[in-house]
């Protein structure tokens, strides 16, 4: 019951916590759209999937272990776009599989940029976050 408990605060934490911009009122101004386009587009199911998955390999859910992996999902996303990020992971996980079958994830040139840019940006969030 206490691990079901903490599942739930963390996905509660993680859901109403990621609204980073004021809701618009009526004194406010309304801003023109951004010049480029936002780079930050993961969805929150994927990040609290991340999350889950982080706290897992990382000895269980605590505070520490909550935090440092919420902002690793986050670093990694201000390095790649979602769309890179889950070319990636696919690249990753099927560059395993043997024989001719197992080419086509690990030998063309855009497997491996964004498996490489995968590495980078999991390197850059480790270096900024501390995970343990």
């Amino acid at each position: 019951m206490k691990a079901t408990t903490l599942l739930m605060s963390l996905a509660i934490t993680l859901l109403t916590a990621c609204s980073t911009t004021p809701e618009k009122t009526e004194s406010t101004p309304v801003a023109e759209a951004p010049a480029t386009p936002v780079t930050n587009d993961f969805p929150t199911r994927d990040r609290v999937e991340y999350v889950l998955n982080c706290v897992a390999q990382h000895g269980g859910l605590t505070y520490i272990s909550q935090y440092a992996c919420g902002c690793k999902i986050d670093k990694i996303a201000e390095k790649m776009t979602f769309s890179e990020y889950e070319a990636a992971k696919t690249f990753t996980y099927l560059k395993s599989t043997p024989g001719d079958a197992g080419g086509v994830f690990r030998d063309p040139t855009q497997s491996k940029d964004l498996r490489k840019k995968l590495k980078e940006a999991e390197e850059y969030a480790e270096k900024n976050c501390f995970v343990k």
